[in-house]
């Protein structure tokens, strides 16, 4: 008999209430115990998972006897204090939400801990496992070696999160951080390569402008571009827009090599999607060859269970079932390491600083 896994989560707002919902859909789970400090979002995420125990701090979660792993979903600026309490007090296997810290001086701790965590760390990338990228991943190697890479997001501006606590770089890291960790995650994870240089220009034009919190208008960006150079010899671009919500698809991902183009299509959030317009756009795929020329265009459909969990495609639940794999022995090793976490964000801070100064950022060989 399969033995029941037991997952006790730090945060549950509308990330934490989103893995929730996945690891219910998973066999043989269960959530035993929360720690959720704002009385609303515990309340629902009591609703999501009446049997499990609210509780009033990590400390308290940790002395919950009956865990097996632990899923962080604070906001970004708490992780690496919550990771190190959790190393000091109780290693478990861990799944930590994006982006791993906002903090430069952090990387350091975080490289001290990798050395010695006895357990496994798995960095929520969900954007790998969004079908659509998923199948454009796997088919990269029709482009015959992706040379080129554009990844254009134009979607919704930033939620309203518990305390507004993302309306400002100083817990976020920067949009470059918080948002498009996930992109610089998947450039690595495309092109096989690590970053050399990165360039970026962008601002707040539209956004937040008219909003205030204790006297201070927040300062994060709202539209960007960021262009990374790759030790291969590859390049990258990224376009941000987050008042863009109009558009059919949200994330357009295009890989270009000598053999083909292939393009990924993938649709935002359902419920954002307008009743009168009919069901919501399917996921595509497309390739491209340049000989015999002619695109090949493959609906990507996901399961709609999947698009009830969450707003992210599906790939909250394909994350989850990977990351139960490693906890059951089935997997040898996160398919998302702390390393990878590690590079994202360096490279959001690299975006970022390129942005402030304007001035080309290099990172050592």
């Amino acid at each position: 008999m399969t033995r029941t896994i037991h997952y006790g989560l730090i945060g549950c707002g509308m990330m934490g209430q989103e893995h929730l919902h996945n690891i219910a859909l998973l066999d043989n789970t269960r959530v035993p115990a929360i720690f959720e400090p704002d009385a609303e979002m515990a309340k629902v995420a009591q609703q999501i998972a009446p049997d499990a125990k609210m509780v009033s701090s990590v400390a308290e979660l940790l002395a919950v006897e009956d865990l097996d792993c632990i899923v962080i979903v604070s906001p970004n600026h708490l992780h690496v204090d919550q990771i190190e309490e959790i190393a000091r007090t109780r290693p478990l296997p861990l799944l930590v939400e994006k982006p791993l810290f906002t903090d430069p001086a952090d990387a350091t701790r975080l490289e001290e801990l990798l050395r010695d965590y006895p357990h496994p760390i798995w960095v929520a990338m969900e954007y790998r496992y969004m079908p659509p990228i998923a199948a454009l991943i796997s088919e990269a190697q029709a482009t015959g070696g992706v040379k080129m890479l554009s990844i254009r997001e134009h979607r919704f501006p930033f939620l309203e999160k518990v305390g507004n606590w993302n309306r400002f770089n100083r817990n976020t890291g920067g949009t470059f951080v918080e948002k498009c960790c996930h992109f610089f995650d998947l450039m690595r994870l495309i092109l096989q390569s690590d970053p050399v240089r990165v360039t970026a220009s962008g601002g707040q034009a539209v956004n937040h402008l008219d909003e205030a919190y204790e006297g201070k208008t927040p300062d994060i960006l709202d539209h960007g571009y960021v262009i990374v150079d790759f030790a291969s010899g590859a390049r990258a671009m990224l376009e941000l827009c987050m008042f863009a919500e109009g558009s059919r698809y949200q994330e357009e991902i295009s890989a270009v090599g000598p053999d083909a183009k292939i393009e990924a299509l993938v649709p935002g959030p359902g419920r954002f999607w307008p009743e009168h317009l009919g069901e919501p756009p399917v996921p595509q795929v497309i390739v491209s060859p340049r000989d015999p020329k002619g695109p090949i265009t493959k609906d990507i459909p996901v399961d709609p269970r999947l698009l009830a969990a969450g707003d992210h495609n599906g790939s909250t639940f394909y994350q989850h079932q990977g990351f139960l794999a490693v906890l059951r022995g089935e997997k040898a090793r996160p398919e998302v390491t702390l390393q990878d976490g590690l590079w994202a964000v360096k490279m959001g801070l690299a975006a970022q600083e390129a942005l402030e100064t304007g001035e080309t950022v290099r990172f050592a060989s």
